[in-house]
Protein backbone atom coordinates (compact mmCIF):
# COMPACT_ATOMS: atom_id res chain seq x y z
CA UNK A 1 0.00 0.00 0.00
CA UNK A 2 1.06 3.58 -0.37
CA UNK A 3 2.66 5.75 2.06
CA UNK A 4 0.57 8.90 3.17
CA UNK A 5 0.93 11.44 5.25
CA UNK A 6 -2.01 13.09 6.98
CA UNK A 7 -3.23 15.05 9.89
CA UNK A 8 -5.33 13.46 12.37
CA UNK A 9 -8.86 15.62 12.07
CA UNK A 10 -11.09 12.95 12.97
CA UNK A 11 -11.27 10.49 16.59
CA UNK A 12 -10.99 7.60 14.89
CA UNK A 13 -7.29 8.80 12.95
CA UNK A 14 -6.78 10.27 16.70
CA UNK A 15 -7.04 6.58 18.93
CA UNK A 16 -5.04 5.16 15.33
CA UNK A 17 -1.94 7.00 16.69
CA UNK A 18 -1.98 6.28 20.24
CA UNK A 19 -0.06 2.98 20.36
CA UNK A 20 2.60 4.11 18.54
CA UNK A 21 2.86 7.54 20.22
CA UNK A 22 2.26 5.21 23.55
CA UNK A 23 6.07 4.15 23.04
CA UNK A 24 7.34 7.85 24.25
CA UNK A 25 4.30 8.45 25.80
CA UNK A 26 3.50 5.62 27.80
CA UNK A 27 2.11 7.37 31.17
CA UNK A 28 -1.29 7.71 28.76
CA UNK A 29 -3.99 5.57 28.63
CA UNK A 30 -5.65 5.50 25.35
CA UNK A 31 -8.89 7.51 26.66
CA UNK A 32 -6.07 10.53 28.25
CA UNK A 33 -3.90 10.24 25.14
CA UNK A 34 -7.26 11.38 23.44
CA UNK A 35 -8.25 13.82 26.00
CA UNK A 36 -5.07 15.53 26.28
CA UNK A 37 -4.88 15.85 22.18
CA UNK A 38 -7.89 16.87 21.40
CA UNK A 39 -7.38 19.55 24.97
CA UNK A 40 -4.05 20.76 22.96
CA UNK A 41 -5.29 21.46 19.31
CA UNK A 42 -8.38 23.37 20.97
CA UNK A 43 -6.10 25.38 23.31
CA UNK A 44 -2.68 25.91 21.24
CA UNK A 45 -3.94 24.61 17.44
CA UNK A 46 -1.58 21.23 18.13
CA UNK A 47 -1.72 19.04 14.87
CA UNK A 48 -0.89 15.11 15.33
CA UNK A 49 0.51 13.99 11.86
CA UNK A 50 1.15 10.45 11.03
CA UNK A 51 2.52 8.24 8.37
CA UNK A 52 0.80 5.37 7.36
CA UNK A 53 0.61 2.58 4.56
CA UNK A 54 -1.73 0.65 5.58
CA UNK A 55 -0.65 0.84 9.31
CA UNK A 56 0.29 3.45 11.66
CA UNK A 57 4.51 3.68 10.93
CA UNK A 58 5.45 7.22 12.49
CA UNK A 59 3.35 10.01 14.58
CA UNK A 60 4.02 13.52 15.49
CA UNK A 61 2.82 16.29 17.40
CA UNK A 62 3.37 19.75 15.97
CA UNK A 63 2.47 23.42 16.71
CA UNK A 64 2.93 26.85 15.16
CA UNK A 65 3.43 29.57 17.38
CA UNK A 66 6.21 32.77 17.78
CA UNK A 67 8.48 34.69 19.64
CA UNK A 68 10.02 38.02 19.51
CA UNK A 69 13.27 36.12 19.68
CA UNK A 70 12.84 34.51 16.30
CA UNK A 71 9.60 35.19 14.43
CA UNK A 72 6.77 32.82 13.91
CA UNK A 73 8.34 28.64 14.24
CA UNK A 74 6.59 25.37 14.01
CA UNK A 75 7.54 23.00 17.08
CA UNK A 76 8.20 19.46 17.11
CA UNK A 77 6.70 18.16 20.43
CA UNK A 78 6.63 14.46 19.56
CA UNK A 79 8.40 12.42 16.68
CA UNK A 80 8.67 8.70 16.97
CA UNK A 81 8.28 5.43 14.87
CA UNK A 82 6.64 2.01 15.52
CA UNK A 83 8.93 -0.26 16.98
CA UNK A 84 10.50 -2.56 14.52
CA UNK A 85 10.16 -0.15 11.84
CA UNK A 86 13.18 2.31 12.44
CA UNK A 87 15.52 2.66 9.78
CA UNK A 88 13.14 1.95 7.09
CA UNK A 89 12.58 5.60 6.35
CA UNK A 90 9.36 6.46 8.10
CA UNK A 91 10.71 8.70 10.82
CA UNK A 92 12.55 10.42 7.87
CA UNK A 93 9.85 10.79 5.37
CA UNK A 94 7.30 12.51 8.42
CA UNK A 95 10.20 15.28 9.56
CA UNK A 96 10.64 16.16 5.71
CA UNK A 97 6.65 16.56 5.78
CA UNK A 98 6.69 18.50 8.98
CA UNK A 99 9.73 20.85 7.19
CA UNK A 100 7.73 21.58 3.92
CA UNK A 101 4.18 22.26 6.08
CA UNK A 102 6.32 24.63 8.08
CA UNK A 103 7.54 25.98 5.12
CA UNK A 104 3.72 26.77 3.73
CA UNK A 105 2.98 28.06 7.18
CA UNK A 106 6.02 30.67 6.41
CA UNK A 107 7.34 29.40 9.52
CA UNK A 108 11.21 30.85 10.18
CA UNK A 109 12.10 28.23 12.22
CA UNK A 110 11.70 24.60 13.33
CA UNK A 111 12.27 23.89 17.21
CA UNK A 112 11.91 20.92 19.07
CA UNK A 113 13.18 19.57 22.51
CA UNK A 114 14.46 15.97 23.05
CA UNK A 115 15.37 14.62 26.27
CA UNK A 116 19.30 14.82 27.34
CA UNK A 117 19.25 11.25 26.89
CA UNK A 118 17.61 10.27 23.71
CA UNK A 119 21.01 10.06 22.03
CA UNK A 120 19.38 8.13 18.82
CA UNK A 121 16.87 10.62 18.32
CA UNK A 122 19.59 13.67 18.66
CA UNK A 123 21.58 11.27 15.93
CA UNK A 124 18.34 11.54 13.44
CA UNK A 125 17.74 15.08 14.24
CA UNK A 126 21.71 16.40 13.68
CA UNK A 127 21.78 14.00 10.56
CA UNK A 128 18.77 16.46 9.65
CA UNK A 129 20.51 19.48 10.17
CA UNK A 130 19.00 20.68 12.90
CA UNK A 131 21.65 22.25 15.58
CA UNK A 132 22.10 22.89 18.96
CA UNK A 133 20.57 26.24 19.70
CA UNK A 134 19.89 26.53 23.44
CA UNK A 135 19.63 24.98 26.62
CA UNK A 136 16.50 24.18 27.93
CA UNK A 137 15.16 24.74 31.23
CA UNK A 138 12.15 23.74 33.76
CA UNK A 139 10.72 23.52 37.04
CA UNK A 140 8.44 20.37 38.31
CA UNK A 141 5.21 22.86 39.65
CA UNK A 142 2.97 19.30 40.94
Amino acid sequence: MERRIKIARNDDEIRNCYAVMAQIRPHFEPAEFFAQVKRQAENSGFKLVYLSDGEIKAVGGIRTGEWLSGGKYLEIEDLVTRDGERSNGYGGELFEWIVNFAKRENCAQIRLVSHVRRFDAHRFYLNKKMIIQAHYFSMKLK
